[in-house]
């Protein structure tokens, strides 16, 4: 009878370690999150996309992505760094845009442009950009849609992406 006990509590004691082992291996075996400033383009249509921040030596504005109808593009890998972020994107195929009030530096090809002011100056172009407060996420995902939100602001929404 005492062996009988012993093998049913050995018994016990091994399903109940296996249970409790079950998370910590999930855990480990689990890929990491990964960190970074996504667009997400749920129109059917070509954007291209560009991106401002404020980095240790300045204001810094750079694009142009290209983000085809329907799919996601990282813009920022890594962690993010500033709490702010800064989005203008525009429709290739019917010339709309996703803008907002504030006015940073855009070329016409591929870019990264120190500073933001006199843009034209220096041969850039002005565009008025959305301001995105992360809150100091690691990671953030801005949408960009054809209907605009139901309380009337922009058709841009952004998220801390998790």
């Amino acid at each position: 009878m005492e062996i009988a006990r012993r093998q049913r509590f050995h018994l016990v004691v091994t399903a109940l370690s296996a249970v409790l082992a079950l998370p910590v291996l999930a855990a480990l075996s689990a890929t990491p999150a990964h960190a970074d400033f996504r667009v997400c383009n749920a129109t059917q249509n070509l954007v291209g996309v560009a991106v401002g921040y404020r980095a240790k030596a300045g204001w810094v504005t750079e694009g142009w992505w290209h983000v085809e109808g329907s799919t996601c593009k990282t813009l920022i890998e890594g962690q993010l760094s500033s709490r702010y972020y800064y989005l203008y994107a525009e429709d290739a195929e019917r010339g709309g845009r996703w803008d907002g009030p504030v006015n940073m530096c855009v070329a016409e090809k591929e870019f990264k442009v120190s500073g933001v002011s006199d843009c034209f100056a220096r041969g850039f172009q002005r565009a008025g950009f959305q301001e995105y407060d992360t809150g100091e996420q690691a990671s953030w995902m801005v949408q960009l849609t054809d209907e605009p939100a139901t309380d009337g602001t922009a058709a841009v929404t952004g998220s801390n992406g998790q």
